[in-house]
């Protein structure tokens, strides 16, 4: 019985502090967008240059790869 007992505490508690809790999440979350430092325009365009540019390299080798293995296959099992 002391399972029961926990448990209605425990529903009680949650009961209690839900109706402010979405409030407080939103104000909190506010806060919390005040503190972040975002990134310059500049900033922005690098990384993105940057990660396009590794994508690309990255398309190239495993495109390179492929062909590569397309002709081995091919020279092995004669098309």
């Amino acid at each position: 019985m002391a399972k029961d007992t926990t448990s209605e505490k425990k529903s009680e508690k949650t009961e209690k502090k839900k109706p402010g809790k979405i409030r407080k999440w939103f104000k909190d979350l506010r806060i919390e967008f005040k503190k972040v430092v975002w990134p310059s325009k500049k900033t922005v365009a690098n990384n993105t240059s940057v990660v396009v540019g590794v994508v690309a390299l990255a398309a190239l080798f495993v495109g390179l790869l492929d062909t590569g293995f397309l002709e081995l296959m091919s020279l092995i099992y004669k098309r």
